[in-house]
């Protein structure tokens, strides 16, 4: 083989490191960008927060000059007012030093609680371990359990019923599943029944039920004996339980011989009881949202803004940047080097962040203003390659931008993709979001009549003569989506 040297040109794309970062920035939530910022504050030394005054220059651009819209760069100005307290100490003066005999807790008090075995047992004390965790339904069935006087077998059989037991209270695992789980060949399905019921008696009322009649039929029986229609709610609730959606008053005075003031107590007894038990107890942990802009109306033109408390001000430190010599190739001016100019790139990378984010706010709120001005009926179809051809950017960066990126308005805190939805043609060649379908339906239901609700057929009629044609199972799927009961289970006959 005869060997040659041959020239080749070659084009390819290169993901460079500031790209890759920008990139990340911008795909982050809010509150994954502020853990991000913390770690970039306290790897890099270059960067440091800047005061209160300073803030990030996001312009937007492209922005025509008929659009009723309006971008600042931050939140309006406000003023600001300081009060200065004044915290008195107990003792004007600290002397220089203690007496011999004498601790320091003698004299100052100690914001650590002191152990059991004394300050110099060498125990390292954690003030995080002090802080407690949500309470579980778990745990609140398992204190009560350990507050009993079960024997060894039965507490192992109840801690098996308690460890099925999810969130809202029901029981999910059926008798021959909890023996499985217990895997003890000498315990009967009898004693495993006793044990649910058992657990049936703990607080909150109607735990440890495996269905939602016997959830209701356990809370009202746990009620004092003279409770008003109590008796009349058992029986409805243990024979008569299927004409409960419906209030079928008629059949329930047909089925149990009793008088319709009698039945009418009884349902309002029933209602007054909690579906999901666990819910008295079981601590879900908040969720916040942050949104990252906000969109306000002033002088009949909508603003749009950054949020400022989203984003920390950034800066690079002037003292460690005035430290650097060009000509000095020691491994301190290196790294100094390194992080000034990653410093940089995070900074520029945070500031284009801002600037993208604001300018795909402004144009979703400019192509919106129907919906912020009169509701969920007047949302326009919209996907993310109008967006992208307008603001000229790559339809995977807009989708980047709208993902967990979120706004707020007048009408709500609503997240990006909100604003983006399919369309239907109309009889009139125009085009009707599916955000606007939704919104129709959900009216239509609400004024339907409660002996007569809408069909779906029916609701896809009335769609018609508005002149959006939508067919049946469209409807029933766009029902479905909003948590909406069919026409059978909202017919009310009272």
């Amino acid at each position: 083989m005869k060997q040659s040297i041959q020239l080749r040109l070659s084009q390819h794309l290169t993901m460079t490191p500031q790209l890759q970062q920008a990139i990340k920035l911008l795909q982050l939530s809010t509150l994954d960008l502020q853990k991000e910022i913390q770690e970039a504050l306290e790897t890099n030394l270059m960067l440091e927060e800047g005061d209160e005054n300073e803030r990030f220059a996001s312009h937007a651009s492209g922005e025509t000059e008929a659009a009723p819209i309006e971008e600042s760069e931050g939140a309006s100005e406000q003023v600001e007012s300081k009060i200065d307290r004044e915290i008195q100490a107990e003792s004007s003066e600290m002397p220089a030093e203690l007496p011999v005999d004498t601790q320091w807790t003698d004299v100052y008090d100690s914001y650590l609680p002191t152990t059991a075995h004394g300050a110099d047992d060498g125990s390292d004390f954690d003030p995080f371990a002090q802080q407690s965790r949500p309470q579980t339904l778990q745990d609140h069935l398992i204190w009560q359990l350990n507050l009993s006087r079960l024997n060894e077998r039965d507490l192992m059989i109840a801690q098996a019923v308690i460890d099925s037991i999810d969130s809202d209270g029901y029981l999910r695992s059926d008798i021959d599943e909890l023996l499985a789980t217990l895997d003890q060949a000498d315990i009967s399905p009898e004693e495993a029944e006793t044990m649910v019921h058992w657990i049936q008696s703990l607080d909150p009322p109607g735990v440890g039920a495996r269905s939602l009649q016997e959830c209701l039929l356990i809370q009202l029986r746990q009620l004092p004996s003279d409770t008003p229609f109590r008796a009349a709610a058992i029986a409805v609730c243990g024979d008569g339980f299927d004409h409960l959606p419906r209030k079928d008053l008629a059949a329930l005075a047909r089925q149990f011989k009793r008088s319709e003031e009698d039945l009418t107590g009884a349902l309002e007894l029933i209602r007054r009881l909690n579906p999901k038990p666990g819910g008295l107890i079981e601590e879900a942990p908040s969720e916040y949202v942050v949104p990252d802009i906000f969109v306000r109306k002033r002088e009949d033109r909508w603003h749009v803004e950054l949020n400022p408390d989203s984003t920390p001000k950034l800066r690079v430190n002037a003292d460690y940047a005035s430290l650097i010599r060009r000509a000095d190739q020691s491994a301190d001016a290196t790294t100094l080097k390194s992080h000034l100019q990653e410093a940089r790139w995070f900074i520029k990378s945070l500031a284009s962040r801002n600037d993208t984010v604001l300018r795909v706010g402004a144009k979703i709120v400019e192509m919106q203003q129907e919906f912020f001005e009169y509701g969920d009926e007047k949302m326009r179809p919209m996907v993310l390659r109008d967006i992208a051809e307008a603001l000229q950017l790559h339809e995977s960066t807009v989708s980047r931008v709208t993902t967990q990126k979120f706004m707020h308005t007048p009408r709500g805190t609503f997240e990006f993709k909100y604003f983006f939805s399919s369309h239907v043609n109309t009889a009139s060649g125009g085009e009707c979001s599916s955000t606007a379908i939704r919104a129709l339906i959900r009216k239509l239901i609400a004024g339907e009549s409660a002996r007569k609700p809408l069909s779906d057929s029916r609701i896809a009629g009335e769609l018609a003569d508005q002149g959006i044609n939508v067919a049946r199972r469209t409807v029933a799927k766009y029902r479905e989506a909003m948590g909406i009961p069919p026409s059978n289970e909202r017919k009310r006959l009272a």
